[in-house]
């Protein structure tokens, strides 16, 4: 007890508990969205646009906290731009996601190639160095948390729709064509977030895993999210003090976490399928 009040104490585990809670709430609750729409893996390709955008802000030399400021338009407008190559150029999802993170990972290499190659800042941006967060980092966590939670809030019953039948939510008069640009924005503000957390590389698994487990077990959408809201903050706070302990690296601790609940998750389903056919 008494290691475990001296390691919250630090300032720095303080601030990733908070800001990884945070975040990791926002990417579970959208990524359940995402996983029954199949778009889960645009986490990644918004991941790749990111370290883009990472490179360009390195390159205009600015610090950790305003770095956030030039992604954050950047990745919005390109969550955007996946969302019109679906709906204009009649692309599916995955070509679309494919093209712009094409897009961002070779501007990224490009620019890091111009800066004389990987440098450390970009490499803790690419794995993720979630200890490392700064206080102006956790407000900008907290803003953005606040801002998405409230329009998940506002949204959440056309999303809802859309997610399960978008042409019976086109005919019932909902206007999906804004609700979608509602869903892959606040995507895109997730990811941004994330890139501290768990690493541009690994983004998506935020996304993915939480989502995933809560649909092993859930018997309700609501459930769901609630399911994958729970994961996500408990895997950032069981991966922070693995972390500390084991000293391995917060980010992929955190992944295996999740990958760990998820393996359970699907054990119980197993095991209740099985009681139940018995």
């Amino acid at each position: 007890m008494h290691q475990f009040l001296e390691i919250i104490s630090y300032g720095f585990i303080q601030r990733a508990l908070v800001a990884g809670t945070l975040i990791a709430v926002l990417c579970s609750v959208l990524g359940v969205f995402l996983v029954l729409r199949r778009l889960s893996l645009i986490g990644d390709g918004l991941a790749h646009v990111t370290f883009g955008s990472t490179a360009i802000a390195m390159a205009l030399k600015l610090h950790s906290a305003a770095s956030l400021l030039v992604s954050l338009p950047l990745v919005l407008l390109a969550s955007l731009g996946i969302l019109k190559l679906t709906e204009k150029a009649r692309l599916n999802g995955d070509t679309a996601i494919g093209i712009v993170s094409s897009l961002g990972v070779a501007l990224g290499i490009l620019l890091a190639s111009i800066r004389g190659g990987y440098n450390v800042d970009l490499l803790s941006y690419l794995f993720g160095n979630i200890l490392s967060i700064t206080p102006e980092e956790v407000s900008i966590a907290a803003g953005l948390f606040c801002v998405v939670t409230v329009l998940l809030g506002l949204f959440f019953n056309d999303l809802f729709a859309i997610t399960f039948n978008e042409e019976l939510a086109r005919v019932s008069g909902i206007r999906t064509n804004q609700i979608n640009a509602v869903l892959v924005l606040l995507t895109a503000l997730s990811v941004v977030l994330a890139m501290k957390l768990v690493g541009i590389m690994l983004i998506s698994s935020l996304l993915i895993l939480p989502a995933a487990s809560a649909l092993q077990l859930a018997r309700s959408f609501k459930a769901s999210v609630f399911g994958a809201a729970a994961q996500g903050a408990l895997s950032v706070v069981c991966g922070i003090f693995l972390s500390f302990f084991t000293n391995f690296p917060t980010s992929a601790t955190i992944v295996f976490v999740n990958l760990a609940l998820l393996g359970c998750a699907y054990a119980v389903r197993r095991l209740s399928t099985i009681r139940n056919s018995s």
